[in-house]
């Protein structure tokens, strides 16, 4: 299907660059192993020194929600995204120093701007990273990490969770109320920040 409603929102969304090697990997929250095993991989061929994992409980239902695959691989009693994501890594061969969690965040701003924080605690300087997140979540996240870390060259590394993809996103309700969604918040969450940023 050739549509130029769903093309363009498709190249909006779903913000995708060629790995190169960078100072860090951040890791905005989740509950998929999907992302800490491909930043894992990232990290072993070189791409980084430190991954920064962030996430604490959901802002929803002010829990964590639980592991959504591979729930006997990563088996762990975990209670932030933080944790899990930690867990994974290391379970794939990365050392806790090279490691940077921070689980106090509870939504996207959150996982930006605490990243930076706890980044700026350790003395970490970074100039280049890598953000590893969901597809659909890629804009967004590319959005409040560029605002948390202006000076940082910045490149977007998804992977795909929920099988919603660029391809097939509007296939499916689920897929389209993600991404919708998703465009919707890149525009109403952002207002009093891009003003500020533009200025």
């Amino acid at each position: 299907m050739t549509n130029r409603i769903i093309d363009d929102i498709s190249k909006y969304i779903f913000v995708h660059d060629e790995p190169q090697k960078v100072d860090a990997i951040f890791l905005p929250g989740g509950s998929h192993p999907t992302q800490p095993e491909y930043a894992a991989e990232l990290y072993k061929n070189d791409y980084a020194k430190f991954l920064i994992a962030s996430g604490g409980v959901s802002i929803k239902s002010d829990k964590w929600n639980g592991v959504r695959s591979k729930a006997d691989m990563y088996d762990g009693d975990y209670q932030t995204d933080c944790e899990f994501f930690v867990d994974v890594l290391t379970k794939n061969g990365v050392p806790l120093t090279a490691i940077i969690g921070e689980d106090k965040s509870r939504h996207t701003r959150d996982n930006a701007y605490l990243s930076r924080k706890v980044i700026e605690e350790k003395g970490v300087k970074i100039n280049t990273a890598i953000i590893v997140c969901k597809a659909f979540h890629a804009r967004r996240c590319l959005m409040l990490y560029q605002m948390a870390f202006p000076d940082v060259e910045i490149r977007v590394c998804p992977v795909h969770c929920f099988n919603i993809t660029k391809e097939n996103w509007y296939k499916s309700e689920q897929g389209i109320d993600r991404v919708l969604g998703e465009l919707a918040r890149c525009g109403n969450q952002f207002i009093g920040d891009i003003k500020a940023y533009l200025m």
